[in-house]
């Protein structure tokens, strides 16, 4: 299971990055630089890297045995930024057993 949670945690980290890259950097580049390449470089580089995050967040649920909740919690935080994270952050604490906080994600 750790080689599947440091799966996770690499790939969240690079879809955080390239997520925050498309949002604050090339997003404005296009809409008030009036120059789209890094819309057409970084969109379809994130887009397959969201891919890859999905699987090692399934493969991660699935050893762990995560409640459906919790799985689209952390699908979905691939696609907000800086949310991916928060998540990692989250998702290690759930996994080592540190989180004492409730959550409504529990089964």
């Amino acid at each position: 299971m750790n080689g599947a949670l440091t799966r996770y945690r690499v790939i969240a980290w690079i879809v955080g990055v390239m997520l925050l890259l498309l949002t604050l950097v090339a997003m404005p580049m296009k809409y008030f630089g009036d120059n789209n390449l890094g819309v057409v470089i970084i969109a379809p580089v994130h887009g397959w890297l969201y891919v890859v995050y999905l699987a090692a967040v399934g493969d991660l649920a699935r050893r762990v045995q995560w409640p459906v909740t919790r799985i689209l919690l952390v699908a979905l935080a691939g696609t907000v930024p800086f949310l991916s994270f928060v998540m990692e952050r989250r998702t290690v604490a759930w996994i080592q057993g540190t989180d004492r906080q409730p959550s409504f994600t529990e089964a």
